[in-house]
């Protein structure tokens, strides 16, 4: 899909940048893990040039319109610098893991510089047992964290002999549009919004008996999401004020055992995924902050797409947030995966995501003032206590300059009042998770990435008594391709 100079941000792209503040920094990324002697930086930077013309967006800027007359442009930037982009750096002496996670805390720590085009790539050398790693950060403005390409995606090779691929010219970046130009293009939006409303309402006069039933289903949509707000998300040590410096911690876990536990006791592996986590806080909350469980139901923001497949390979985030459950008040794990499969299943017939997409698109006719205003209630902690989101990755080895791709350990972001954020990533086999949390507020995060290991662990055990025969599963109607 070409990436046109002057291209003006989606609503929902436009929304991450409102969201972002000081403290809360609307920025995702990886911490990729790879086997070999690291490459010279000269070489890699040299490849990450390379694949630049397959994401032009990457030597893109932001322009605002002045006055806040429509939401902002991407734009070329004449004085794009890549070294400004690839850095580097090293660990110390030994290497460790730990000491990668506390330089990918820094990092996810600091807020993009909105002036230039809003990613970086770091390379990491000195990481002991022959490794070395990349941690990568990009606006989530820039890229579709669910169906998006990214800046790390093109750089991989399926071979361990890297294909050059070569431009079909050079960049010669665009000259910048004058004050005056954003202006008109500011202005245009928001002559433009009325007509292209005005279009859909003749359609509906054109065409009634669909548009009866799509408007229909709208109002019902919205009362969906409004009554969310009648049943808000309850309060706990999660939602709390935060800062600007990031923990960054991790666990693994291996894909096979995901799907093991769903096979069976039932339900898909992203149900057992959000068992996973409502074990993991469970224990925080009751071991590590004494707080009583009982009756506590947690609300996870779970991204989905919303790209229609007329929209497939188009630029802009195309997402929606779901409310999944998290119930933290269920100690038997057998039973917890049955209410969250439950909850899951009665989501996917709701109209949870056919409200979010009605929202997005009156959003896309929105001034920017009240789009400000919408924007804000996404990440609402009225609405969640924490981002989960659960990314299928590739299970086939990925090479960068020859060297093999080991883990990936995705990161989310911090919206305003949300101390953590779990992000998963499946690759070759293995489900790593990433645990972004507030400095200050989650000194104990660890104590939740133990307890994700141990709550598989637990399923695991109730998943080996059912297959020996020894206790019934709940494999009735199960998702066994999930």
């Amino acid at each position: 899909m070409p990436q046109d100079h002057m291209d003006r941000l989606t609503s929902i792209d436009a929304s991450f940048l409102t969201n972002e503040s000081s403290s809360s920094h609307m920025h995702v990324g990886a911490v990729l893990i790879f086997e070999g002697p690291p490459p010279d930086y000269t070489d890699f930077r040299e490849h990450v040039q390379s694949r630049l013309h397959l994401v032009p967006r990457f030597r893109q800027k932001l322009a605002f319109p002045p006055m806040e007359t429509g939401r902002p442009f991407w734009v070329d930037d004449p004085s794009f610098n890549l070294e400004y982009h690839v850095r580097h750096s090293a660990l110390p002496a030994p290497g460790s893991e730990e000491q990668l996670r506390n330089i990918a805390g820094r990092l996810f720590s600091q807020q993009l510089d909105r002036s230039k085009p809003l990613w970086e790539l770091w390379l990491i050398q000195r990481m002991k047992k022959n490794r070395f790693a990349l941690v990568h950060k990009t606006h989530h403005a820039l890229v579709d964290g669910v169906s998006g390409v990214d800046i790390a995606s093109v750089l991989f090779d399926v071979k361990p002999v890297p294909e050059r691929i070569e431009p079909d010219r050079d960049w010669v970046p665009r000259p910048a549009p004058t004050r005056s130009r954003l202006a008109a293009h500011g202005v245009h939006q928001l002559t433009e919004s009325p007509v292209k409303l005005a279009r859909r309402a003749l359609g509906v006069t054109k065409h009634p008996s669909s548009s009866v039933k799509q408007v229909s289903d709208a109002v019902e949509a919205i009362g969906e999401v409004a009554w969310q707000f009648a049943d808000p998300a309850p309060k706990v040590p999660l939602n709390v004020e935060i800062g600007s410096h990031r923990r960054f911690v991790s666990t693994r876990a291996q894909l096979e055992d995901f799907k093991r536990i769903k096979n069976a006791l039932g339900g898909t592996v992203n149900d057992v995924v959000l068992t996973v986590v409502s074990g993991a806080l469970r224990r925080w909350l009751r071991g590590s902050r004494g707080i009583r469980t009982e009756g506590l139901e947690l609300r996870a923001l779970v991204p989905v797409s919303i790209r229609s497949s007329d929209e497939h390979g188009q630029l802009g985030n195309r997402i929606a947030a779901m409310r999944g459950p998290l119930p933290v008040y269920v100690e038997d794990p057998i039973e917890r995966l049955k209410i969250v499969r439950g909850s899951m299943d009665g989501l996917k017939d709701s109209k949870q995501a056919l409200g979010a997409e009605v929202i997005a698109r009156f959003n896309d006719f929105a001034p920017p003032t009240l789009l400000a205003q919408a924007s804000r209630i996404n990440f609402s902690t009225r609405l969640f206590n924490l981002i989960v989101t659960n990314l299928p990755g590739p299970q086939m080895p990925l090479y960068v300059l020859g060297r093999e791709l080991q883990d990936v350990f995705p990161v989310a972001f911090l919206p305003e009042n949300h101390a953590l954020a779990i992000a998963i990533m499946s690759y070759r086999g293995g489900m790593n998770f990433g645990l972004l949390a507030d400095y200050d507020a989650m000194e104990d995060v660890e104590v939740i990435a133990d307890g994700i290991s141990d709550s598989i662990a637990e399923l695991l055990e109730c998943a080996a008594r059912v297959e020996a025969g020894k206790e019934p599963g709940l494999t009735a109607g199960a998702d066994v391709a999930g």
